[in-house]
């Protein structure tokens, strides 16, 4: 492997505590080495980096613009680097890590209360869950499975379907107490709320009525569902989203549809891994769980 010019650990740690107390003396006292070790550390960082991580005003130090955004990155690298050590250093050998990524409501809203049981019938697995809104490479982020929202065909991953997707429109009672709606055209005139990820699914959902609107693609956009539907609670507008996302809402009243119209969506959540994990006993077991559980929450097939 070629040689890196990389920091040392000390170095940086040197660095963050002397940005978290802009003191080299203090940060000396709080890792027990001398002043003088620190600044050379730092000195030997600027070195390397080739950019002045401080600047001296009346006996004080400053952050320079450098230094604020590798204090950034550097923090991120030593708090992995902590967690990482505790893990080793808490490793029994009798279990095994499952890097798991997923959407983030179809985490909290559907996969969530699935894990108990797994975790109950396979107490040497542990599960590491990573949020992610958009596809992405599996093998180059170190994720074993993954759920995805699309059309069910990525190079190279195995695939399982598990949910198809019905988009609602709902809103906050009040806003109907305020605007009544009679047609699924006045929708347009409220405040649609959009995710970002989706900036056609309004214009699929009027479309799908034979409505023409310009104002489909108008509105506020949010990156997340738990964040546009939160808004839509408040009042803030019409948001267009999975049913499974708002079932509990809906329920309670805090939420109620807007219209009745669903659209159904062409693209379904699915559990995806690596093709060639699929012999490892965590991954199997993982997978079969949650296919079985979507199985079964799903609705019988109408007869031919």
């Amino acid at each position: 492997m070629a040689s890196r010019n990389l920091p040392s650990t000390a170095a940086m740690q040197c660095f963050e505590a002397a940005a978290r107390h802009m003191s080299f003396t203090r940060a000396a006292d709080e890792l027990s080495l001398t002043q003088s070790a620190v600044s050379k550390q730092v000195a030997h960082l600027e070195s390397i980096l080739q950019h002045k991580l401080f600047r001296r005003v009346r006996r004080s130090l400053l952050l320079t613009p450098e230094g604020a955004i590798f204090l950034s990155d550097v923090r991120k690298v030593l708090a992995q680097i902590e967690m990482s050590t505790h893990t080793i250093m808490t490793y029994s050998g009798n279990s095994e890590v499952l890097k798991v990524a997923t959407l983030p409501s179809f985490g909290s809203r559907w996969l969530a209360d699935k894990l108990p049981a797994f975790l109950s019938a396979n107490p040497g697995i542990s599960l590491e869950f990573h949020d992610r809104v958009e596809d992405f490479d599996l093998e180059q982020q170190d994720i074993d499975i993954a759920l995805f929202y699309g059309h069910g065909s990525w190079p190279d991953l195995a695939c399982h379907k598990l949910v198809d997707e019905e988009m609602v429109a709902v809103c906050a009672p009040s806003l109907l107490d305020e605007h009544p709606i009679e047609t699924a055209s006045d929708l347009a005139t409220l405040s649609l709320l959009h995710l970002s990820t989706r900036p056609d699914a309004w214009h699929h959902w009027f479309a799908g009525q034979g409505i023409a609107t310009d104002r489909s693609y108008h509105g506020t956009r949010f990156e997340t569902f738990p964040m546009l539907v939160r808004t839509a609670m408040a009042g803030g507008g019409v948001a267009l989203v999975p049913h499974f996302t708002v079932d509990e809402e809906l329920a309670a009243g805090r939420l109620t549809l807007a219209w009745p119209h669903r659209l159904h969506s062409e693209s379904a959540y699915y559990l995806v891994y690596p093709e060639h994990l699929g012999e490892l006993g965590k991954v199997r077991r993982f997978v079969a769980h949650i296919v079985a559980c979507a199985s079964a929450a799903s609705p019988p097939e109408p007869p031919p």
